[in-house]
């Protein structure tokens, strides 16, 4: 979600009953640019997938294989290409997450307890029913159970390509509550991601870790605004977490949460909104179409029907397509009908059912718990969890998209 700033302008009933507060340029920037890195994700992922099944594939393996190595004095970082991207880069957009995610719950759409709680009601269907298909599916392998969690992400900038395609006429409402389905989709991800897929613990390295948030604490009480001071810290903080078992990607969030939102004086910009800001179009057009590039590389050469239907990949799409509509629907109708949530102004039911499909596309942060899942796991004789999240995927944006066309048409015809 965006920064706020000075208001600009109003918000009418008609258009969003989510936003109570003025609109601001930062708003439609935002949009803009996640509906534009959307465009750019599908692009790479088509490139990866291009790569994967031509004549080039020998050098896309290579180059995912490609060892880089980080050496100071008795500190060694060795790791193959794909694994610096998927531990070093992601661990810039959890910073990412982390940020928008501490400005939503100090001064945001979050704050607001009522606001916040359809997307939240949502965003716990969207998660739990897509786990259950999966766990039934897959209830008696216990490797393939390890895979659980992939099917429980939503893109956010994937979504919102998808929902850009239908141009002016999707109201500001749907697009704020999709993204707001997405932060606290984020937050269940980070949570699992700590609680789940933790390999053996180093304590030395966990106590560098815990000795970088006490630095970070004490720097933040202190005052200190230098974002410059807090990157660096986090930077000591990736290497032991790292080296800890945990994965790295959380120091980006733990990062965020020690990072100023307000200064001491009052034209000084925050340093947290002004590192958002700066990131935005980093982790949007680098970060994630990289990750994209290296993961989404899925070799068809003789992928059939066995191989699609396999449990794995089965549980992820069905996760994924009936998982996430009946979830986030679901709830959010449960919550509405309890009290507890309003549908948005300009939204009507399926609206709101096509967005519970574009949830469905987890595409990055699938792909992410995918490879932490089944990590060192030589599984791909048997499935690949990729065909699963392209398929579930690819599906669930096809659908939406038609759905959300069909009832944006409608409505529009209706106000005519």
């Amino acid at each position: 979600m965006p920064a706020r700033s000075e208001p600009v302008g109003t918000v009418n009933n008609h258009d969003n009953h989510l936003l109570n507060t003025p609109v601001i340029p930062l708003l439609t920037d935002f949009f803009r640019t996640e509906s534009a890195a959307g465009i750019v994700l599908m692009g790479t992922a088509l490139l990866a997938l291009i790569a994967a099944n031509s004549p080039l594939a020998p050098f896309y393996d290579l180059l995912l294989s490609t060892p880089v190595e980080v050496r100071v004095g008795a500190l060694q970082i060795a790791k193959p290409l794909l694994l610096w991207v998927n531990d070093g880069l992601m661990a810039v957009f959890f910073l990412l997450v982390g940020l928008e995610l501490k400005r939503e719950l100090v001064e945001g759409e979050l704050s607001d307890l009522r606001t916040a709680l359809l997307p939240a009601f949502a965003a716990v269907g969207g998660m739990a029913v897509p786990a259950l298909i999966y766990l039934a599916i897959n209830h008696g392998n216990p490797l393939a159970i390890r895979g659980w969690a992939i099917p429980t992400a939503t893109d956010i900038a994937f979504a919102l390509g998808v929902l850009s395609l239908l141009g002016s006429r999707v109201p500001l409402g749907l697009k704020v509550l999709l993204t707001s389905i997405a932060i606290f989709d984020d937050i269940g991800a980070i949570a699992i991601i700590a609680m789940f897929y933790t390999d053996q613990l180093s304590f030395t390295a966990l106590t560098v870790a815990a000795a970088c948030v006490g630095v970070l604490s004490v720097l933040n009480w202190r005052g200190v605004e230098a974002r410059s001071v807090y990157l660096t810290i986090g930077a000591v903080m990736w290497v032991a977490l790292l080296k800890s078992g945990v994965h790295a990607t959380l120091s980006g969030v733990i990062l965020a949460m020690f990072i100023p939102i307000r200064t001491r004086r009052a034209d000084a910009p925050s340093p947290l909104k002004s590192l958002e800001s700066d990131l935005h179009a980093t982790v949007a057009f680098m970060v994630l179409p990289v990750f994209a590039f290296c993961n989404a590389g899925v070799a068809l050469a003789g992928v059939g029907m066995e191989q699609v239907m396999h449990p794995v990949p089965l549980g992820i799409a069905l996760g994924l397509t009936l998982g996430k509509q009946i979830g986030v629907f679901g709830f959010c109708w449960l919550a509405i009908r309890l009290g507890i949530g309003s549908l948005p102004g300009g939204v009507s039911w399926l609206s709101l059912y096509g967005l519970s499909m574009l949830c469905g596309i987890g595409f990055t942060m699938s792909l992410f718990i995918g490879g932490l899942a089944f990590d060192g796991a030589n599984f791909e004789a048997l499935f690949d969890e990729r065909l699963g999240i392209l398929v579930g995927s690819l599906l669930s944006g096809v659908v939406g998209y038609l759905l959300l066309r069909a009832s944006l048409k409608h409505e529009a015809a209706e106000r005519d």
